[in-house]
């Protein structure tokens, strides 16, 4: 896949999280693409303050409305494009839904569970290993975290 493709549905999840800023929970957002046909199949922002629920990440609405637009618990032709990095909650999930890849913009040292933390597909009881990439628009995808903590404080 090309750049000025990723950086397409890099620039969809960004609006995502934006959205979610303006909602006031922290700006996450992720979008799942038909790996095939290009198609958006759900899109979401982080909704746990408003629906207070500690698992209402992006990535999990958007893999649940993933799955019930296809009518399957698993979405193996499917790309996810995350703004951070999934934590190990949404990792696991991610392998649950046996997404194909995953590309999320910033980095998270503190509570990611790809790169960082317990690396969720690396390990032996990790069923399916989607191929990642990570720093995908990470600036923007950082500077909105940033920014939104920046004014919290």
């Amino acid at each position: 896949m090309n750049n000025s493709t990723q950086n397409h549905y890099m620039a969809e999840a960004l609006s995502e999280a934006k959205a979610a800023a303006q909602r006031g929970e922290i700006p996450v957002g992720a979008v799942i693409v038909d790996g095939a046909t290009g198609e958006i199949v759900a899109r979401a922002g982080n909704e746990t303050e408003a629906s207070s629920d500690p698992t209402a990440h992006a990535e999990m609405i958007a893999i649940r409305k993933a799955c019930t637009a296809r009518n399957t618990p698993r979405l193996a032709a499917c790309d996810l494009y995350v703004t951070l990095e999934p934590c190990p909650m949404c990792a696991t999930a991610i392998s649950f839904a046996r997404l194909r890849r995953v590309y999320f913009g910033a980095y998270d040292p503190k509570g990611g569970g790809v790169e960082h933390g317990p690396r969720i597909f690396s390990q032996p009881t990790c069923h399916h290993q989607p191929e990642t990439y990570g720093g995908i628009d990470e600036q923007a995808s950082s500077s909105l975290l940033r920014d939104f903590f920046k004014d919290k404080r």
